[in-house]
């Protein structure tokens, strides 16, 4: 098993020996009981992510009628989305934060549940620096927190994307290296549960892990990324940020999106709303996918 940093290196051995290498640059370490769980083990950290949640009103994302849609992130998008957040909050965020709550707060708003329902979003966060000492090069294991931001949907549609911004930076700084060994004694503890899905959105950003340096002996790829957004066992929930440059050359985010096509159309105008100050086109491409389910 491994997490996207450990399947890149995989993927970068492979293509190094293809160029003629007799070892990879980077050997692999196993290791796993780095991450062993204490003895005895225990929750000494909040775990969102884990919550067991009812689906009582069928709010997990109705399957009929997806549709997918690839919405590209430059400068000016990105610079348009920070002019709608406090000059302080924005000066302290990441572009991912700032991503992460946007696609947040319009996707809340596009699928409209109740006001008073609970909503998360989950940051996929490569936890290997978190530890003192670090993983150790070549660790190619899973190393990753999905640590949740969570708000009331009637809170996070009708306060200022600042809002969501806060609980989004709050929730990724949480992943300490206390955090993980929470985590896996949680793992033990509750017999290795799915993190919840209901009123989920789930994000994370490859643009860094490589995927589009992976060479196998015919240069590096035009795409390195999932094709299409809502990847997983239950379409919608899960959405990549890739690095891609666009046809004018420019560089900057892909992020694939997977909503039921009413909800598409909402998301749209919500975007472009928090875009009104950039006359660029978000949308790259869209295609409707019919579910087989």
């Amino acid at each position: 098993m491994s997490d996207a940093a450990g399947l890149v290196q995989f993927m970068n051995a492979v293509g190094e020996i293809a160029r003629g290498a007799s070892a990879p640059s980077v050997l692999p370490v196993w290791q796993r009981e780095l991450l062993n769980a204490r003895d005895p083990p225990r929750v000494t950290c909040t775990h969102h992510e884990y919550d067991e949640v009812a689906d009582t009103k069928g709010t997990i994302i109705p399957l009929d009628d997806m549709v997918h849609r690839s919405f590209f992130f430059g400068p000016a998008e990105v610079s348009a989305l920070r002019k709608s957040i406090p000059l302080d909050i924005s000066r302290k965020c990441t572009t991912f934060e700032v991503l992460t709550a946007c696609l947040w707060r319009c996707r809340t708003i596009a699928l409209q549940p109740e006001p008073n329902e609970e909503v998360r979003v989950i940051c996929v966060v490569n936890a290997r620096s978190k530890f003192d000492p670090p993983l150790p090069q070549g660790y190619y294991g899973n190393a990753f927190a999905l640590p949740a931001a969570l708000t009331t949907a009637g809170e996070l549609c009708k306060r200022p994307l600042g809002y969501a911004l806060e609980l989004v930076t709050k929730a990724k700084g949480d992943v300490t290296e206390d955090y993980m060994k929470s985590v896996a004694d949680l793992m033990v503890i509750k017999g290795r549960p799915h993190f919840t899905v209901v009123r989920t959105c789930v994000v994370s950003d490859v643009t860094q892990i490589g995927f589009n340096e992976v060479d196998f002996g015919w240069g590096r790829p035009e795409y390195g990324g999932p094709a299409k957004g809502g990847v997983g066992a239950i379409p919608g929930v899960v959405s990549f940020y890739i690095p891609v440059t666009n046809k004018n050359g420019e560089k900057g985010r892909v992020v694939p999106i997977c909503l039921p096509g009413f909800a598409m159309d909402r998301f749209v105008r919500e975007l472009e709303k928090l875009l009104s100050n950039n006359h660029h086109s978000i949308i790259d491409r869209s295609t409707s996918v019919r579910s087989a389910l």
